[in-house]
């Protein structure tokens, strides 16, 4: 096997490990994906397109991420529901200087009890993706969504 297609093994094993990790809702381990200074920002296409800087969530760094856990596990109330993503193949944008520009685009549907499951949001992943001493990690992700509206609110991490 060569190192390129090595690569491809870890980043496949990257993208399943994080959509397992935040469907089986194991928030407190969501923020180990990213490094410690990482940009985790849901947008609109739209406002992508535009290079406009509102965006649905923005969150810049580990403790912000954190923060967010927390707001999830003690101050956000809401209905419970699942989430289950359904991933494309990553495909490698570019290489190089230690880090891999990607793209996958994702479905999130959302399940409530005793309700039918329904697409919640749609997208792509815009990600910058770097080696560290703990294996591959997310510097960014940019989570991109192609509908106009979300229903309800956005609580999980997309």
């Amino acid at each position: 096997m060569t190192a390129q297609e090595m690569q491809r093994e870890r980043l496949i094993e990257l993208y399943a490990a994080y959509a397992s990790c935040v469907d089986a809702g194991k928030y407190d381990e969501w923020p180990d994906f990213f490094t410690d200074d990482a940009w985790y920002r849901i947008v609109s296409r739209e406002n992508l397109d535009r290079n406009l800087p509102l965006s649905t969530l923005s969150l810049h760094g580990k403790p912000m991420m954190r923060d967010r856990n927390y707001g999830i596990e003690s101050t956000i109330f809401h209905a419970p529901y699942y989430q289950r993503h359904i991933l494309s193949p990553t495909r490698i944008l570019s290489r190089g200087d230690g880090a891999l520009e990607t793209e996958t685009n994702y479905l999130v549907i959302r399940t409530k009890r005793d309700m039918p499951a329904e697409i919640f949001n749609t997208g792509v992943y815009l990600d910058t993706v770097v080696e560290t001493p703990a294996g591959l990690r997310f510097a960014r992700r940019f989570c991109v969504f192609d509908n106009d509206l979300i229903p309800n609110s956005l609580i999980y991490p997309i």
